[in-house]
């Protein structure tokens, strides 16, 4: 192999999103993850909603706003 072209093998502090963390070895010296061994479904058997992006938070807020609307409009016609 070539020398002085890979990348150093240092250990890793990984954390997860729920809090986990662990140590291995990798190529960073920290990684950040959204779901690990201890938290993902698969593993853990429990249903758990997995957003990504902000895509359910993004939803409720769009279906309050909606909501509200809604309300407001049968409000509006109580009223007449």
């Amino acid at each position: 192999m070539k020398q002085g072209i890979h990348p150093d093998y240092v250990l890793t502090a990984v954390r997860c999103s729920c809090g986990n963390e662990f140590t291995t070895r990798g190529t960073q010296s920290e990684i950040r993850v959204e779901l690990c061994n201890q938290c993902h479904p698969f593993y853990t058997g429990k249903q758990k909603l997995v957003d990504s992006g902000g895509r359910v938070e993004r939803y409720k807020q769009r279906y309050a706003k909606t909501q509200a609307k809604q309300d407001a409009a049968k409000q509006d016609a109580a009223r007449k």
